[in-house]
């Protein structure tokens, strides 16, 4: 890509940012989840966590509480695919 910038001294593993940054995800979670695969071995990052259910599995009264508390706007009118989306990708 033409022009690509460095990321930045504070990113350790900037391959693994470069590659997650073209997926789509945001400058903060790439450089999140680069940095903790170089702290760590790239396979205890994927599996780190999981102690929440699957929002598939949560009612919409309990995905708007839970995109309240993380400031998503519009959550009133979402559906739950929508609520689910915008939890996912923030």
């Amino acid at each position: 890509m033409p022009g690509k910038r460095s990321p930045g001294p504070s990113v350790k593993d900037k391959k693994l940012y470069e590659d997650l940054r073209e997926e789509g995800n945001s400058k903060g979670k790439s450089a999140r989840i680069a940095n903790q695969s170089a702290k760590q071995s790239r396979s205890k990052v994927g599996r780190k966590g999981g102690k929440a259910g699957a929002y598939d599995d949560w009612t919409v009264d309990q995905l708007r509480k839970r995109a309240a508390e993380i400031g998503v706007d519009g959550r009133s009118t979402m559906r739950k695919g929508e609520l689910i989306s915008a939890l996912r990708n923030s």
